[in-house]
């Protein structure tokens, strides 16, 4: 095996610190604008305060990254281990998920002098970060502290909907989506390869690479807009049991809903981190269950892609991600991309075949959550930048709608 040289492992430890900063930097300033009490509610269980997100994203560090380093280490709260751990059953206790709205204490400054301990602990140990192997895990830190940046603005959003001043997250007017006529991109049948090929970093979800056959399809240009699914609403698509799933037909009863979550009663207004605006008709629609998405996708005759699909198309046809580079409401420009909102597909959540879990307590990153939800492909405009990819697989239950999720057609060819 070849060594790299120390000049080598000098500028890689650099280079990961820079965007280790980088990172970091950019989740503290989410919370521009935010009062401290802004950042401690949580409006329902599925939301966390904005206040928990940048502990919990520091505590990652602290207990899989400085901890397993060998290095020496000051833990700044030996208490904040319980408080700010999410999921990790083999890590030890947790806080309730639903209870994290109560965490008045410790003071969302003193969770920012937490970051910047667990920060400065960081740069001391990063030779011996480096020498211990740990330099993939500093990155999957670092990605599963993009993950949840996206999840501050869709939970900020959520958070802000629950005040009757309906508050904008960012005062600037939103940008205005480019009408688009929708085409349809063909596939040939045929065996293809999904999943995660070549270097770059990917989520153990989103191995092994596998073989899957296709038969022929199509999948729309773009997602569905606004405007079309008013069209669904208009002609009576939340009051027709025949468009919906059994569950969705239950969930739709039960909550008396008739329309996308944010939407008013008007259809014309939609709330959103840029506070109450008109709705764009030519924008993406998001904030949909993959029961609604279902929906409509009945109504029109059409269907969800499934995952391999999905993945396959977009790789042929080499579509670029149209990423939200700091917006904050998704839109549709001029050629046909992805990013802007979550695309519900039609495949359960599930391992590929081979797929192990990492060992130890980082295996409960992914593997423990396949069961009972659905993937989502593409990304949205409050996915960091370069955070997603062809393969990257997320996933909610099927009744989620406070994510940027919207829905994109297929059909048979």
């Amino acid at each position: 095996m070849q060594h790299a040289r120390s000049g080598d492992v000098g500028e890689q430890a650099a280079e990961l610190w820079r965007r280790y900063t980088t990172v970091r930097n950019r989740s503290t300033q989410l919370i521009d604008g935010l009062s401290a009490e802004d950042c401690q509610v949580q409006s329902m269980p599925d939301v966390s305060p904005a206040k928990w997100h940048l502990a919990h994203t520091t505590w990652f560090f602290e207990t899989f990254v400085l901890a397993e380093s060998g290095a020496p280490h000051h833990a700044f709260d030996p208490l904040f281990g319980q408080l700010f751990n999410s999921y990790y059953n083999s890590v030890g206790r947790m806080h309730p998920r639903a209870q994290r709205g109560l965490l008045s204490r410790p003071a969302l400054e003193t969770v920012l002098k937490y970051r910047r301990h667990v920060d400065q602990e960081m740069r001391a140990a990063l030779p011996a970060l480096f020498a211990a192997g740990l330099a993939p895990r500093i990155e999957l830190g670092l990605q599963h502290e993009e993950q949840h940046q996206e999840l501050m603005l869709t939970d900020i959003q959520h958070v802000l909907s629950c005040n009757p001043l309906l508050p904008a997250y960012r005062s600037e007017e939103p940008p205005v989506s480019v009408p688009v006529v929708p085409t349809w991109m063909h596939c040939e049948a045929g065996m293809r390869r999904i999943g995660h090929q070549g270097d770059g970093f990917a989520f153990d979800n989103e191995t092994p690479p596998c073989r899957v056959w296709l038969n022929a399809f199509e999948l729309a240009s773009r997602p569905v807009t606004n405007g079309e699914y008013r069209s669904f609403i208009q002609d009576g698509g939340y009051r027709d049991p025949l468009l919906w799933l059994a569950d969705g037909w239950t969930q739709r009863q039960a909550d008396d809903g008739d329309r996308p979550l944010y939407w008013q009663a008007d259809l014309d207004h939609a709330f959103g981190l840029h506070g109450l605006q008109p709705l764009d008709p030519d924008a993406p629609v998001c904030h949909l269950s993959y029961y609604e998405a279902d929906a409509y996708a009945r109504w029109v005759g059409m269907r969800l892609p499934t995952e391999a699909e999905w993945e396959s198309m977009m790789i042929e046809r080499g579509i670029a991600w149209n990423t939200g580079e700091g917006a904050t409401c998704p839109r549709i420009g001029g050629a046909p991309a992805i990013g802007q909102v979550w695309e519900w597909t039609s495949s359960a959540y599930a391992p590929y075949p081979g797929f192990r879990a990492a060992p130890g307590a980082i295996g409960e990153y992914n593997g423990k959550f396949m069961c009972n939800q659905f993937v989502l492909r593409g990304g949205s405009c409050a996915t960091p930048p370069g955070h997603a990819r062809p393969s990257y697989r997320n996933f909610f239950p099927p009744a989620a709608r406070w994510q940027f999720s919207g829905l994109r057609l297929a059909r048979d060819a």
